[in-house]
């Protein structure tokens, strides 16, 4: 980049940063903030929490972007080159095996609790997400039979699901005149509920996915078996 493309660059950058800043400054101040609304809409809501309300019901846009941006940053993280390396074979010690046989399993309960219990409490797919996605890592490091049997085609469904799921719910008021996300007031619950489980099954796998990098595709395995003794 020569000089002229940098400060060029550092022109932009500096416009939109004082942009940035005179819109934040500008904004009227607001005392006590939104508590005092989102607790008076809170039957509205469909849960008892007021995070889970605002994350999932009145701002629900904006979680749906959040999930849709741990998507695109793991199908950017699958589209780079794969380097062609020999696989190198390590036997797990004992105590990671004893570790991710006893762990494991609940991590995977804790998950599904932080999960459910985010319907209506503070907790979430987010958290969830992140305690299933540190299990598989986990039984990924430790070469079980589990990790070898994962196929491809479910893998790549649970990652898309929770978008899907709460893509769906999402339009699903506008077949009544409703507006995209505005939950009917009788459904609100069950729809935080399965957007709850499917987001946090779609985050671990994510954050999962990130972690393995792209899976070899059948060309490359059978590129590197020949290349084994």
């Amino acid at each position: 980049m020569n000089r002229a493309a940098r400060l060029f660059l550092i022109a932009l950058l500096a416009m939109i940063a004082t942009g940035l800043a005179w819109a934040v400054f500008s904004m009227p101040a607001q005392e006590g903030g939104l508590g005092p609304l989102v607790a008076s809409r809170l039957d509205e809501s469909g849960t008892r929490s007021e995070v889970t309300a605002t994350l999932l019901n009145f701002r629900a846009y904006d979680t749906l972007l959040e999930i849709a941006v741990l998507l695109l940053a793991m199908m950017a993280s699958w589209s780079l080159r794969v380097h062609q390396a020999t696989p190198i074979t390590l036997e797990p010690g004992p105590v990671l095996l004893a570790l991710v046989r006893h762990l494991a399993p609940v991590m995977v309960l804790v998950a599904g609790y932080l999960a459910w219990v985010g319907s209506y409490e503070p907790g979430g797919a987010f958290q969830a997400g992140a305690v299933l996605g540190a299990a598989g890592v986990l039984v990924l490091l430790s070469g079980l039979p589990l990790a070898q049997r994962a196929r491809a085609g479910p893998f790549r469904i649970g990652v898309v699901l929770g978008l899907a799921v709460f893509a769906t719910l999402g339009l699903w008021p506008m077949l009544f005149d409703a507006a995209f996300l505005e939950y009917p007031a009788q459904h609100a619950h069950l729809f935080i509920l399965l957007i709850e489980i499917a987001s946090a099954l779609s985050i671990g796998l994510i954050l999962l996915a990130l972690f393995a990098g792209r899976p070899p595709t059948d060309a490359q395995t059978m590129r590197s078996e020949q290349r084994l003794p």
